[in-house]
Order: structure tokens, then C-alpha cells, then sequence
């Protein structure tokens, strides 16, 4: 029966070579495990890094699950203190690099760190093995210039989306509550000058048409009518 891995993995720089021998030292083997949802599995990532550890004669001595989405920021995840915990020499498995996040720009801070660190990251199914060699900083670098790209990508589809369109004339945005209500004001202002002008008080005008001091007050700035009316009855009569 042939073996369930393929006997070549893809060494980026000098960690140890998976099918050949691998010998890991004494420092710490961790293998961290990530789904989005309770009704995912995390069955599956386990039995997959306890294959490819017992092929390659790796000892895991900590296992790292949770349960969130990978757009969540490193910090807010157990991810986070985990990588903070690790040291120089240590080694992180994950079965593919989009257990780290679900964006390339966190995945390249993530392998930054660890390279920065010293800490060996082996990702599965790309067959990735990064460490502190020159070959694993020459390929983060491209990786790190593939997000970039991604960036500006997205920002230039984002602005010639926007461009087409203003050029067909839709209106883009949605108007903010306070602009809504302030022209309900605006097409209401003959008949709040006479509730002032009526020793109504500005809260009565407020609670009627359901609208905030700011906004009566950007009324009042407004139209002098207003502002009038509601100067005079604070005077005396």
C-alpha cells in the first residue's frame, strides 16, 4: 500500500526534510488547529498532523484548538499568546497556512514573526517549511510582495467600480440619519418657527419630529428664521 504522504516535502531553507529522517531537539512542537464554526470538524486537521509527525519521527508536545474565524486578528485568537509563548528554536505545524488567518496580509505578519523568532513553521498540504534561512526570507519576501499586490488590486478595482458608477450616475453611499432627519426639519421649518414663535421649546420641536438637539442646532445655523425664532422666546414678552 503505498504511504499516504508523498515521500518529497518542499523544504524552504535549511529545517529538517520531511521522508528523510527528520530530527526535531528539544525544543517545544506545537500543532495548532483552527475551524470557523461548531459544526466543522477539527477530527480531520489532527489526523493529519499526527501523520505527517509520525512519518517524519516528530514528537507534538502541545496541541492548540479553537473555534473562531480566521479573520479575526491573530491577538484575539489563542494564536496570539501562543506565538507570544514560543521560542527561538520551537516549531509550529499547521495543515495549511490558511489555519493561520483567511488573509494573505495576516498570514505574512504571522510567518514574519516566527521568522523573527526563530520559530520553524511547517505547513502540510503546500509543503511548506520556512525557518531563519536566507531561502525562507527571499520566499516570505514574495509572498509579502504577492499581498501587496492583492492590496493594490483590490483598491483599483475598488476605485474603477466607483468611477463606472459615478459615470451612470448612481448615487453611491447611504445618506447618514442625521442628514435624513435634518431635512425633515428643513421641510418642516415654517411650521417649527411658529411652534417657537408659540413658546413651544426647542425639546418640544425635538420630541416631535424625533430628532436630536445637534440636529435642530444644524437647523438653527441654517436658516435665520429659525435661529430668530428661537432666540426671541427666550426673551420676555
Amino acid at each position: 500500500m503505498p504511504d499516504l504522504f508523498c515521500p518529497k516535502f518542499a523544504v524552504i531553507g535549511s529545517a529538517p526534510v520531511y521522508g528523510a529522517g527528520m530530527i526535531i531537539s528539544d525544543s517545544m512542537v506545537v500543532a495548532y488547529l483552527r475551524v470557523s464554526t461548531g459544526k466543522q470538524n477539527l477530527a480531520n486537521q489532527q489526523d493529519e498532523i499526527r501523520r505527517f509527525a509520525a512519518a517524519g519521527g516528530i514528537v507534538v508536545d502541545r496541541w492548540v484548538t479553537e473555534v473562531v474565524s480566521g479573520r479575526k486578528n491573530e491577538k484575539e485568537r489563542k494564536l496570539g499568546p501562543l506565538l507570544g509563548k514560543m521560542r527561538s528554536g520551537d516549531t509550529l505545524i499547521v495543515t495549511e497556512l490558511s489555519r493561520l488567518s483567511r488573509t494573505l496580509t495576516d498570514i505574512m505578519a504571522i510567518m514574519g514573526r516566527c521568522l523573527e523568532h526563530r520559530i520553524v513553521l511547517y505547513s502540510i498540504k503546500e509543503g511548506y517549511a520556512f525557518d531563519d534561512s536566507i531561502n525562507s526570507k527571499v520566499l516570505c519576501f514574495a509572498f509579502g510582495l504577492a499581498a501587496e499586490i492583492e492590496r493594490n488590486l483590490i483598491s483599483m478595482r475598488t476605485k474603477e467600480a466607483l468611477a463606472l458608477c459615478r459615470a451612470e450616475g448612481v448615487k453611491l453611499g447611504r445618506r447618514k440619519g442625521s442628514y435624513t432627519k435634518l431635512r425633515i426639519l428643513i421641510d418642516n421649518r415654517r411650521e417649527i418657527v411658529r411652534m417657537l414663535r408659540c413658546r413651544k421649546s426647542i425639546a418640544d420641536v425635538c420630541r416631535r419630529y424625533e430628532v436630536s438637539r445637534e440636529t435642530f442646532n444644524a437647523l438653527r445655523r441654517r436658516y435665520g428664521s429659525v435661529a430668530r425664532a428661537a432666540e426671541s422666546r427666550r426673551k420676555p414678552g
